[in-house]
């Protein structure tokens, strides 16, 4: 192998920022990159900008040690915006034509599963400012299921989403026949508005603008679920079935057979933060319905970008890798995440 083959690269995109990580192959840390998005989902020009904007910070993070893209063993890239066949082609092709040869390039949903669990397989549930599931079986073979922002590929989950719920419910006991609910108060109080009357243009200019006080109006749901409010409680049996359906889905379509037990990372906001254990124990409960094995769930604590350098040693052995370099990984990404630093080893 060639001295300069011996690096690998993995890119964590999301809707906000993007980490890119650079290690060598025995698992020591390198340099770190921490950017924009570099979503085709949030530019006019769409793919045209994710190349010129990867390239840019490639650049930026590879030239000061001698590094361009073809001289990588390996590179992972988990993107947000890589949803369905099509988009991930057409990345695909963008990190073709940024010299990588051996490389993976899927959404980031996927990361969480390298990231989350120890078999390097098994089936992620995003529940952040929006939702995606994603599956890898042993074989490598992957699937997504939603992800795309609609209820029409059952993404009724995410903090975006549950905030607009708690606002519809409240609107519907005011006009639409619904129960009496005890969010209306709070939420009222949380948007400044006095009367019914004024509620709805509160309520379209906060998603117009798209400036709803989200995680508040989410901490007004489970609190009030958490006193049983019938109509809350509802809210979160209808999102906690909508995610455990994908999950589930997810599972039932890729092949796992053989296995007694299969990990489900659950990562995002809305599950790593839940002040209330009332989404998850109801997630359970229809996944104890429609799961064809036992599943193990983790809650992913660990940062997702570790996922990609995992994945990116995983491409270069062929296997997925062994315990001890694989928790050397997550505490350098640990460690660099918290601002303390990783000393470089020669």
């Amino acid at each position: 192998m060639n001295q300069v083959n011996k690096y690998i690269i993995g890119v964590d995109g999301g809707n906000s920022k993007t980490d890119y990580y650079l290690f060598d192959l025995q698992g020591n840390y390198i340099d770190h990159l921490r950017t924009g998005t570099c979503s085709h989902e949030r530019f006019p020009d769409a793919y045209a900008s994710t190349f010129r904007i990867i390239r840019q910070h490639l650049e930026e993070l590879l030239t000061p040690h001698d590094l361009e893209a073809n001289l990588l063993a390996a590179a992972a890239f988990g993107l947000a915006g890589a949803d369905i066949p099509a988009q991930k082609e057409q990345l695909g092709d963008v990190i073709k034509r940024l010299g990588f040869s051996n490389y993976a390039v899927d959404n980031d949903s996927f990361l969480g599963i390298k990231a989350g669990s120890e078999k390097g397989y098994g089936i992620c549930s995003i529940n952040g400012s929006g939702m995606s599931t994603g599956g890898i079986s042993k074989s490598g073979e992957r699937l997504q299921v939603g992800g795309v922002g609609s209820e029409l590929s059952g993404d009724e989950a995410g903090g975006f989403y549950l905030a607009r719920k708690v606002l519809r419910t409240v609107y519907d006991s005011f006009y639409r026949m619904g129960e009496d609910t005890a969010m209306t108060k709070p939420v009222m109080d949380l948007l400044r508005v006095s009367d019914k009357s004024k509620f709805i243009e509160a309520m379209v200019e906060g998603t117009v603008k798209r400036n709803l006080p989200n995680t508040e109006l989410m901490q007004i749901l489970f609190t009030a679920a958490d006193q049983g409010d019938a109509s809350a409680i509802n809210v979160i049996d209808q999102t906690a079935e909508q995610l455990a359906r994908s999950s589930a889905g997810c599972l039932n379509n890729l092949n796992f057979s053989g296995e007694t037990e299969v990990d489900i990372v659950l990562a995002g906001s809305v599950w790593i933060k839940a002040e209330s254990p009332l989404l998850f124990e109801k997630y359970q409960q229809y996944m104890s319905r429609w799961a064809p094995c036992n599943c193990r769930y983790i809650f992913l604590q660990v940062p997702p970008a570790a996922g990609a350098i995992l994945w990116a040693l995983e491409l270069f052995h062929g296997q997925p890798v062994h315990s001890a370099l694989r928790h050397k990984v997550i505490s350098s990404i640990e460690q660099v995440q918290a601002g303390q630093g990783v000393p470089i080893e020669p």
